[in-house]
């Protein structure tokens, strides 16, 4: 296993001091936030994108993931949602997603992550959700497919999908090759999904993982991985049974006034639990 730092940490830094300075703390991953400052996939051209890919070979960072999940050059971290009420504004997120793909295929990502169908508008139930979020995933899909590149939901409390039951829901709706699941031990561990058990049960279908800690409260509060109540050593011990040997993403977007102490103390507790 690897470990791969977020660059929703380094939102206040350009993408190529956010590269260096990932690597610079050691880590040999990357997770490009698709959205502003860093790559918003829109306005990025084809010449930035090749900056990008020259700046990460020049490091010599690999990108573990594309974080498609935030919105923020449109609105927020969850807004326009795949089930937003307004079908012109729900269309963005669609269009984002494809574009996000593409860009994951021009810089060589295996894969992009995507929010689990955002907050449940009180006007619309959670039926008449699902089946939106389902139809507008099965296009992009197709879209993912083509480009060679997998999506991932991403499970989040109070959002459409939080738990792993719902996650099997879903996935049951979903026949792609390019589907698959994003698996933030933080945010299952929010809904009192055990980690051991629930690493097993989804195994065949998590392709990257994303970590952070969370208090014993279990209130969805990123923190260093080793300053909460998750059990990392019985978590990492349940995910290399499993067989998985790809990246581990530290996801620190609260730290922003200090994202290389944070990255750093990550790092630091992490790497002996991943020898």
């Amino acid at each position: 296993m690897r470990l791969a730092y977020s660059t929703n940490a380094y939102m206040k830094f350009p993408i190529d001091e956010a590269i260096a300075r990932v690597a610079k703390l050691g880590y040999t991953g990357l997770e490009l936030m698709a959205d502003v400052p860093h790559a918003w996939p829109e306005t990025t051209t084809e010449a930035e994108t090749v900056a990008i890919r020259e700046t990460l070979s020049e490091h010599n960072v690999k990108l573990s993931n594309i974080n498609a999940f935030m919105m923020n050059a449109i609105q927020d971290f969850w807004h326009p949602s795949w089930i937003e009420p307004d079908d012109a504004y729900r269309r963005k997120r669609i269009e984002h997603t494809k574009k996000a793909l593409t860009m994951a295929r021009m810089l060589g990502a295996p894969c992009i992550t995507t929010e689990p169908g955002g907050p449940l508008d009180s006007g619309m139930d959670r039926a008449r959700a699902m089946d939106i979020f389902v139809d507008g995933l099965r296009e992009t899909l197709a879209h993912a497919e083509q480009e060679g590149v997998l999506l991932l939901v991403e499970p989040e409390p109070d959002l459409l999908i939080e738990t792993a039951e719902q996650f099997e829901g879903l996935a049951e709706r979903v026949d792609s090759p390019a589907f698959g699941l994003n698996f933030d031990v933080g945010h299952f561990y929010c809904v009192s999904d055990p980690l051991p058990e629930t690493v097993r049960r989804l195994q065949h279908l998590t392709r990257h993982y994303h970590f952070e800690d969370i208090a014993a409260s279990r209130v969805h509060e990123h923190l260093v991985p080793g300053s909460g109540a998750i059990d990392f050593p019985e978590l990492i011990a349940a995910i290399r049974e499993t067989g998985y040997d790809d990246w581990l993403t530290v996801e620190l977007y609260p730290f922003l006034d200090n994202p290389d102490a944070a990255g750093a103390s990550a790092k630091s507790f992490l790497e002996p639990l991943i020898a």
